[in-house]
């Protein structure tokens, strides 16, 4: 079996931050980096670097995402593949000193009724538009357009957590876009919803985020052979190219001890919230847990060589790393074990 791990932000995203690394219990993960070869790409976030893992070809500078999600989201739309498709995924914007910083649904939980309430009130107030809003999931919302807008967005992982200013869209339709961004936000400012809300304490929907626009690939293929994902995004790829999937293991160690072929694709973004949001303590601890659960077990099972090669690629702000490694290469005395503070650090 050849294995290939997929986990965004691995290595803390702040560098002035060394401290965090202090006192990190990862004997397994550090000598899996310390045994590997070690290859750098330009910073991407997951969206994207799937896009290119399956093939798939930028539109207009943005991933196809929105006709990608349809077979999780609506399965029936995603059968057309002329139909221009747009996320436009509800969000929290909070102004912060002279920015506009951004919370995605990480940060809030919101209900299909909720969702829908919102949707219907959004549309409502756009009748002089040629499309209307849809939330097929409670926080994955979706446009569909007849015409293909030229418009280039910035994906919703790349802005939480930001100053959205630099990440708004652009391009020669972009007039409409920001017109359409600011009447949804004077809208939803004293939304019956969002009082309702805010008196219980939680975030309020005060805004959408257009991204991820395209039509449906013409084709999509992978080297995988299996896909393992508790993230949809993964999941509808593997559909979209009737890969076999399934979600994350329950048990990592048993499912280390069945003989497995192939080539599989193991995505774990447990971290990628916890470093979005800047919280340090439940990034460690969720680092130690991946540490226990799973790389303890890649570690015996690439020792007693039922993993032919593993390949490890952490995802980051500040650039992708792959660590490529083999059997062989566990017993290669001269690549010294390091800390993962010095893995972090390597460009």
């Amino acid at each position: 079996m050849k294995l290939h791990l997929l986990i965004p932000q691995l290595f803390w995203p702040e560098k002035l931050q060394p401290e965090i690394y202090q006192a990190l219990p990862a004997p397994y993960l550090s000598k899996l980096l310390s045994k590997s070869r070690f290859v750098v790409e330009s910073a991407e976030d997951m969206e994207s670097w799937l896009c290119k893992q399956f093939n798939i070809a930028e539109q207009q500078h943005n991933w196809p995402i929105a006709p990608l999600m349809l077979h999780i989201d609506a399965p029936d739309m995603s059968k057309s593949n002329k139909d221009f498709w747009l996320r436009a995924d509800p969000v929290h914007l909070r102004i912060e000193q002279n920015h506009i910083m951004l919370a995605d649904s990480q940060a809030f939980q919101i209900s299909q009724q909720e969702a829908e309430e919102i949707v219907d009130s959004i549309n409502r107030n756009l009748g002089d538009q040629e499309f209307s809003l849809i939330p097929f999931h409670p926080d994955r919302w979706y446009i569909r357009m007849p015409k293909i807008p030229d418009v280039h967005t910035y994906t919703l992982d790349q802005v939480t957590c930001k100053n959205i200013n630099r990440y708004l869209p652009s391009g020669r339709d972009s007039t409409r876009w920001h017109k359409l961004f600011n009447e949804i936000q004077m809208l939803l400012h004293d939304h019956p919803i969002n009082q309702a809300r805010a008196s219980r304490g939680e975030l309020t929907i005060n805004s959408v985020w257009f991204w991820g626009g395209g039509q449906a690939p013409q084709s999509i293929s992978s080297s995988f052979t299996h896909i393992h994902s508790d993230h949809d995004l993964p999941r509808a790829l593997a559909l979209a190219t009737q890969t076999n999937s399934s979600g994350l293991p329950g048990n990592p160690s048993e499912w280390m001890q069945i003989p497995h072929s192939g080539t599989h694709l193991i995505v774990l973004d447990a971290l990628q919230s916890k470093a979005k949001y800047r919280n340090g303590y439940d990034w460690r601890e969720t680092l130690m847990t991946l540490e226990q659960q799973w790389f303890s077990s890649i570690y015996r099972a690439l020792k007693e060589k039922r993993i032919n090669q593993l390949i490890i690629t952490a995802l980051n702000e500040t650039g992708s790393r792959n660590f490529i490694i083999e059997p062989v290469d566990l017993w290669k005395f001269w690549r010294l074990n390091q800390p993962l503070m010095t893995h972090s650090n390597k460009h």
